[in-house]
C-alpha cells in the first residue's frame, strides 16, 4: 500500500480509504441489518493489506454503519484512522454538536474519533450554523478533551466556498485540518480549491473516485486518451485521482470483498501516474470532448429553457455515451431524469431561444432530438 503525508495532521494515510456507506445488508422481519461477517472479512482484508483510513457516518447503511465498523476494527483500533460525521441542523447549538458526537462514539464503541467532519456543508451551513452557533468552539473543546483528534469537513457546494470556509475557520483560530470532497476524472470542479487547501496544510480526501460507478464500466477510454493499450476503466479512474499531487487519499465505498481486493491492488501499485502524466491525462480528457460530434461546454447560457428542458444535462448524458463510452450508464441517466419529471425533445416547442444564446452556435434543437432518440433507444 502507498502512503502519503496527510496535510499537517502528522498522520500518514493510505492512498486508498475505505468508505463504509455500502456495507452489504440483508432484510429480516421488514428491517435492514448489516451482514457483520462480510463486513469483518472486508475490513480485515483491507487492514491487513495496508488500508488505514475508514470513513463512516451516522446515516449510512440504515444507520448501522458506525456500529458495524466499530466491531470490525475492534482488535486493531489503535492502528487505524476512523472518520465519521456530524449532521447539521439550524438551532442544534453546541449541545446538539456534543450529543451527536457522543452518539457516534457510543455506536462506534470508541473513546475517540480521529477525524470528525462537519457533514456535507455549504457556505450557508458554515456561516449560519457552524460559526453562528459556536460549533467550531465546541469542536475545539472536544479536541482538547481528546474526544476527537482532528477537525474536518466534507463539502457539497460551489468550489469557491471552500476558500471562505477554510480561511474563516483559520481567522477564528480553529483551523480545519482535513477536507473530503467530490473529485474524479469526470468531475474536476474542486481541483483548484483542493490545491489551495493542500497548500494551507489540510489533508485532502476525494470521494467518488470512480464517479459514482460511472467509471467502473469497461471502456477503451484510456486507449482513446493516450494511444496506449487499454487498462480497466476503474484503474484509470483511481490512478488519475491519485496522480493529483494535492490529493492524499481516494475514498471508495466498497460493497464486496472483490471490490476491496481490486482497489487495494491499484492503490498499492508502484506504477502510479506521475504528475506530468496526470496533467497530460486531464488535458487529453478536455481535448477529447472537443472532438465529440456534439461539443457542449456546459456553460448553461441556453438556460432557462422556455418550457423547462435541462439541455446541458441531456447533452452531458450524451458525452458519457459518445465520448467516454459509458453507454449503459448514459441510458440509465436518461431514464432516471425522465422518471423524476425531466423534460426532453418531446416537450420542445422549437422556439429557438436556446440557439440564439448558445456561444458555441450549436444546432440545439436538432441535437436534442437526436440525443433523446439515442438515449431512449428509439
Amino acid at each position: 500500500m502507498n502512503y502519503r503525508e496527510f496535510g499537517k495532521t502528522g498522520e500518514k494515510i493510505s492512498a486508498l480509504g475505505f468508505g463504509c456507506m455500502r456495507f452489504p445488508e440483508y432484510e429480516k422481519d421488514g428491517k435492514s441489518f448489516v451482514d457483520q461477517d462480510k463486513v469483518d472479512e472486508m475490513i480485515t482484508y483491507a487492514y491487513e493489506n495496508g488500508v488505514n483510513y475508514f470513513d463512516t457516518a451516522p446515516g449510512y447503511c440504515s444507520q448501522h454503519s458506525e456500529a458495524a465498523l466499530g466491531k470490525a476494527v475492534k482488535s486493531f483500533r489503535d492502528k487505524v484512522l476512523i472518520s465519521t460525521k456530524c449532521p447539521l441542523d439550524g438551532g442544534m447549538g453546541r449541545d446538539g454538536y456534543r450529543k451527536r458526537l457522543e452518539s457516534s462514539l457510543s455506536h462506534l464503541d470508541m473513546d475517540h474519533i480521529d477525524f470528525y467532519h462537519f457533514w456535507g456543508i455549504n457556505r450557508g451551513a458554515f456561516d449560519d450554523i457552524i460559526v453562528k452557533e459556536g460549533l467550531l468552539e465546541e469542536a475545539a473543546k472536544a479536541k482538547e478533551e481528546g474526544l476527537i483528534r482532528h477537525i474536518s469537513f466534507s463539502f457539497h457546494d460551489d468550489p469557491k466556498a471552500i476558500r471562505h470556509i477554510v480561511d474563516t475557520a483559520e481567522s477564528l483560530g480553529i483551523p480545519m485540518e482535513s477536507m473530503l470532497c467530490q473529485y474524479n476524472l469526470l468531475d474536476r470542479s474542486n481541483e483548484e480549491m483542493m490545491a489551495y487547501v493542500h497548500e494551507k496544510g489540510l489533508g485532502t480526501v476525494a470521494m467518488g473516485p470512480v464517479g459514482g460507478g460511472r467509471l467502473a464500466a469497461p471502456t477503451d477510454l484510456y486507449a482513446k486518451l493516450t494511444g496506449k493499450s487499454s487498462i480497466a476503466t476503474y484503474e484509470l479512474a483511481f490512478k488519475f485521482v491519485l496522480g493529483n499531487p494535492s490529493l492524499n487519499c481516494a475514498l471508495s465505498g466498497m460493497q464486496t470483498l472483490d471490490m476491496v481486493q481490486k482497489n487495494v491492488k491499484v492503490a498499492s501499485d508502484d506504477t502510479a501516474f506521475s504528475e506530468e502524466e496526470w496533467q497530460q491525462l486531464g488535458h487529453a480528457m478536455e481535448e477529447i470532448k472537443k472532438f465529440s460530434e456534439l461539443y457542449c461546454t456546459g456553460c448553461r447560457y441556453c438556460q432557462p429553457c422556455t418550457v423547462g428542458i435541462d439541455i446541458p444535462r441531456i447533452f452531458e448524458m450524451y458525452t458519457y455515451y459518445n465520448v467516454y463510452g459509458l453507454k449503459d450508464h448514459a441510458k440509465w441517466m436518461m431514464k432516471d431524469y425522465i422518471r423524476n419529471g425531466g423534460l426532453t425533445f418531446d416537450d420542445c416547442i422549437q422556439c429557438g431561444a436556446c440557439e440564439e444564446k448558445c456561444p458555441q452556435h450549436l444546432e440545439i434543437i436538432q441535437n436534442l432530438e437526436m440525443v433523446t432518440k439515442v438515449l431512449r433507444d428509439e
